[in-house]
């Protein structure tokens, strides 16, 4: 699996790819848009019709500036990055699009739309987090192998792949910008749909902040019905604590350790869908 500076951003990947290329592999070539398709795992999936509109706009009077990256796909081209501008160009009736080929694997395809659009800051959270899920489904990283690629710590993969657990109408909000992903971690905090919706309306109709939907999402927590817990020492439960932030950690998901006494329990994995159940199901074989 090569990752070859992906960590160090886009320029880097670019220029050691550029030995696999013959004579000059930056060359620009112009080809019909027609032999062009977009990159299936690429990670953004809403377009703003209206910012299409303008570079549309753009494209006609002064044309593609800056060409877009593709690789050779049968009888097609892939784009590694610039659908934005492929889609643009479409829009402003061009024929033909100035382009650099490149030779890619699809991990490397794949890797590179994330890192383009994570470093132009184009994902929503739900989408960066799908991104992530996809090196690890679709490509067999581990949540290390991915920190160490995009160049981000590991808790922060782990915490937006745990954005996928929420509920649709949450991811909803979270994907239109209603709420940020601050508001979205304190929702997970809350263990019941019904608790996580009831705090979701809440931020909407009071316009809380972050830090006012975590008060109120303490608020909730111990508005519940007290639960009988088996006594246990405060530094065994202070173990017990990292213990289990280890595991969301390592499975990128909450996970939740319940004593029924001193020398049984149980390991609680939550899980979003079925994809995600044979993810975690393959982690654990």
């Amino acid at each position: 699996m090569a990752k070859k500076g992906l960590g160090r951003g886009l320029g880097s990947l670019f220029e050691e790819n550029s030995a696999s290329e013959s004579q000059d592999p930056d060359s620009v070539v112009s080809i019909r848009i027609s032999l062009i398709e977009p990159n299936k795992n690429q990670p953004r999936k809403r377009f703003d019709k209206e910012k299409i509109d303008v570079l549309a706009d753009s494209i006609k009077e002064h044309g593609v500036i800056q060409p877009i990256i593709v690789t050779k796909s049968g009888d097609m081209y892939r784009i590694v990055a610039g659908e934005r501008r492929w889609r643009a160009a479409k829009k402003a009736g061009l024929s033909e699009i100035p382009v650099v080929i490149r030779d890619y694997t699809d991990i490397e395809i794949a890797q590179i739309a994330l890192i383009e659009n994570l470093q132009r800051e184009d994902l929503n959270p739900i989408e960066e987090a799908i991104g992530y899920r996809s090196l690890i489904d679709n490509f067999n990283m581990t949540q290390e192998a991915v920190s160490e690629t995009i160049g981000k710590s590991r808790s922060a993969i782990a915490n937006s792949i745990r954005l996928l657990s929420l509920d649709e109408p949450i991811q909803n909000k979270l994907i239109s910008g209603e709420i940020s992903s601050g508001h979205a971690r304190a929702l997970l905090s809350l263990e019941s749909s019904e608790a996580r919706l009831t705090l979701l309306d809440a931020i909407l109709e009071k316009g809380l902040n972050v830090r006012q939907t975590e008060a109120l999402a303490k608020q909730l927590q111990n508005a519940r019905p007290p639960r009988k817990k088996p006594e246990i020492d405060e530094q065994v439960q202070a173990e017990y604590e990292s213990m289990q932030d280890r595991l969301s950690s390592h499975f990128g998901t909450k996970v939740k350790l319940v004593h029924t006494n001193n020398k049984r329990g149980k390991i609680e994995i939550e899980y979003f869908g079925n994809e995600d159940l044979e993810r975690i199901l393959n982690m654990l074989m």
